[in-house]
Formats: C-alpha cells, sequence, structure tokens
C-alpha cells in the first residue's frame, strides 16, 4: 500500500516538551514511519525556529509566541492556516485544543481531507473539577475562566472532527456528557509506555548514580500546577516524615506552584526531606523511576496519567487518588494503592504501607510491570492510531 502523509497539529514542539500529549505524538511517530509520512505542525515555543526530522518525523515551526497560551494558540492557529492547510497531508490529526477551527476552514476552502480530534483529558471535565476545591486566588479565578473558554473551544473542535480520539473509558464518558459527541464516531485508545526502556534495575545502583542518599525514596514526576495536588503530598508527607527521618521526596518538574510549594514545606520543617528536580531530560528518567521505592501521582483530575504507566514498568508500586480514569491504569490493591480524592490520611497511610513493606512493594512492582507489558504498549496504541488514520482516509468499514 502507499503511504499516506499524516499532519499532527500541537501547539508544543513534541521533540522539546515531555508531556503525555508530546509523548503519545513522537513514540506513535516512531512506530508508523514505514507505513506513514509524518509531518507535525507545532508553534515555536523553547526556541524551535527551524524544521528538523527527529526519528523520521518531519517537525516544523508555525509562527507562536511563547509568551501565554491564549496568545500562544493564537498566533499558531492563524499560522496553521498558511502552512499545513495548503501542504500536500492526506489527513489531519489535532491534539487536545491545538488548532481549533482548523476543521471548519477544511470546509471552507474546499479541502475535503479528514481530520481527527484527539483528546486527552477532557478540559471541561478539568474545569469542572477545579470548582470542587474553589478559586481561592485571583490568579485561579483567571486560570478556570480561561480554562471553560479552552473547553468550550474544545467541544466544538470535537463536534467538527469527522472521528475522535481519547485515551480511556473515562474520558469518553466525560465527552459524552459535556460535548454530547455521537459515540458512533469516537474511538478509545489508551496511551502506552516503552517497556523496553522503562525497565528495572537495582535501587541502590541507581540512588548512586543520581547521588541520592540510602534513605526510601518517594517519586512524583508532572507539571507542578494546582490540578496535581502536591499541597496534597506535602499534608501527607508530615506524617510520612515523623515516621521515616530519612525519606526523599523527589519532585521532577516544573510549574507556577513550585515557589508556594516550596514555601510550604519550609514551614513545615521538611526542606531536608524533598527535592526540586526541575524539568529532567527525557533520557534521564527511566533511571529516576529507579531511584523511587514508590511513586505518588496526588492528582485531583487526570484522563489516565503516562507517569503512572512508567513507573509501573519500572516496577514501582504506586499510590494515587482514585479520580478520573487512574482506576483504568492501576489495579488496586494489586500494582498500587488508590485513596479518595483529596484523603491526606488516606494518602499518608498508603505511602506508609508500602514505606513499612518490603515485600509488598516487591509484589506490587512485579504485578505492574507485568500488567503494564501486556496491556499498555506504544505498539499497541501506534497500530490502533494506524486503524483509525485507514478510517478516516475511508480505508477501513466498520
Amino acid at each position: 500500500m502507499t503511504k499516506f502523509h499524516l499532519g499532527i497539529l500541537n501547539t508544543q514542539p513534541p521533540h522539546l516538551y515531555f508531556g503525555g500529549v508530546e509523548r503519545r505524538i513522537m513514540e506513535t511517530a516512531k512506530r508508523l514511519q514505514n507505513q506513514v509520512n509524518i509531518s507535525v505542525y507545532c508553534g515555536t515555543k523553547a526556541g524551535f525556529k527551524k524544521a528538523v526530522i527527529v526519528e523520521g518525523t518531519t517537525i516544523f515551526p508555525c509562527s507562536s509566541t511563547d509568551v501565554v497560551f491564549p496568545l500562544d494558540n493564537w498566533c499558531f492557529n492563524r499560522s496553521l492556516i498558511k502552512t499545513a492547510l495548503r501542504s500536500e497531508v492526506d489527513v489531519f490529526e489535532a491534539h487536545a485544543v491545538s488548532g481549533y477551527g482548523f476543521a471548519k476552514k477544511l470546509r471552507q476552502f474546499g479541502i475535503k481531507k479528514p481530520f481527527i480530534h484527539t483528546i486527552h483529558g477532557v478540559l471541561a471535565d478539568e474545569y469542572e473539577q477545579a470548582k470542587l476545591n474553589g478559586f481561592k486566588t485571583l490568579r485561579r479565578w483567571g486560570e478556570n475562566v480561561f480554562m471553560h473558554k479552552l473547553a468550550g473551544l474544545e467541544k466544538q473542535l470535537a463536534q467538527d472532527a469527522d472521528l475522535v480520539v481519547t485515551i480511556g473509558n473515562y474520558s469518553l464518558e466525560k465527552i459524552q456528557q459535556h460535548y454530547h459527541i455521537d459515540v458512533g464516531k469516537v474511538r478509545v485508545i489508551p496511551n502506552g509506555v516503552d517497556t523496553e526502556r522503562f525497565r528495572p534495575m537495582a535501587v541502590d545502583v541507581a540512588k548512586l548514580q543520581w547521588g541520592f542518599g540510602a534513605g526510601p525514596c518517594v517519586l512524583f514526576v508532572g507539571s507542578l500546577i494546582a490540578r496535581k495536588g502536591l499541597m496534597f503530598l506535602v499534608e501527607a508527607a508530615k506524617r510520612v516524615v515523623a515516621k521515616w527521618v530519612d525519606v526523599q521526596f523527589l519532585v521532577a518538574g516544573e510549574g507556577p506552584l513550585r515557589g508556594s510549594l516550596e514555601e510550604a514545606i519550609k514551614r513545615a520543617g521538611m526542606a531536608a526531606n524533598f527535592v526540586f528536580l526541575g524539568s529532567v531530560r527525557d533520557e534521564l528518567l527511566s533511571l529516576l523511576y529507579n531511584c523511587a521505592d514508590v511513586f505518588v501521582l496526588p492528582s485531583v483530575q487526570e484522563g489516565q496519567g503516562i507517569v503512572l504507566l512508567e513507573a509501573q514498568a519500572t516496577g514501582k508500586p504506586v499510590v494515587a487518588f482514585d479520580i478520573g480514569g487512574v482506576g483504568e491504569v492501576v489495579c488496586r490493591g494489586e500494582t498500587g494503592l488508590l485513596v479518595d480524592r483529596g484523603d491526606v490520611d488516606g494518602l499518608a497511610e498508603a505511602l506508609l504501607r508500602l514505606l513499612d513493606d518490603e515485600r509488598l512493594r516487591v509484589r506490587m512492582g512485579l504485578n505492574g510491570r507485568r500488567f503494564v507489558c501486556e496491556t499498555y504498549t506504544w505498539d499497541r496504541c501506534a497500530k490502533r492510531m494506524f486503524d483509525v488514520y485507514l478510517e478516516g482516509l475511508g480505508a477501513v468499514k466498520r
């Protein structure tokens, strides 16, 4: 079969950012390069100005700012009309709200090319979950007004798309609830993990390479933003530190809450127990996961959580709030411990239970590795996405 040309739209350059969206783009593209010609159109962020080829995928810059997201996305979308719209692409795929209005432009210009919208975490659900915590500061209020606007754009983009892809059954349910999309055009294709790259190694060796002490390590990986729930972790850590004085909480990621988190930790007298690593280079992540005795994700809203898959692939037991799609990727009591949303005492108890019981950690780690290898791999994700692209092109009849 002759290769078709796939055009992927994403505001952030996927080779310079390492969130779940960007990881999915690069991992699936790498696995489909022998079957599909792939071009990624993204904003000029993080200094990205010139087209590059990364592992067989061509990445094109489309002019945007690198100031604030609304302005970034508005400029990016205008640039898309001048570049991707007039390209030789056969089928387009947009992630989240990247390229809002693009499907309408295709029809406006009489261009009959399928448009696929991939939704990760449903923004309308993220907005609703944020309301549960209240808008306690002017900044939080502004962020959530913006989130509400983005949710409206995501809804319109999904309604205009020929096919919608989402990452799990929880997200599918929320798409139906908030966006009223015909379920017949939605395909559920979970994210994956590179199980060859994320694999277990000796914890003491990994800690030595990173320079961490011999005490137990609890790892968090993600953006330092409100929905990741790190303030809950800080509160839970007080109980953990009271018993394990040499425990280290490793925080990998950056975000606007870093300053307030560090201040709260300092006030609680736990500055020596927290290590803020900033943005960790992608090639070092597997080694970092191996430093952990326990992985924690205290998010209050998640569509799925790729970091949970990566941690389990590395043989680590996980602790998380039982929210969103987390229960789909963590087997309660078998690969990790799930507690009620916002339950600080439950979070502390789960962490202490695992830190106190090495045999339990080992058993859950082995179960998690097996579960992920059997169920969540990028090979599976890429194969199913290829079928969706063919379906969009009319080559597959369902």
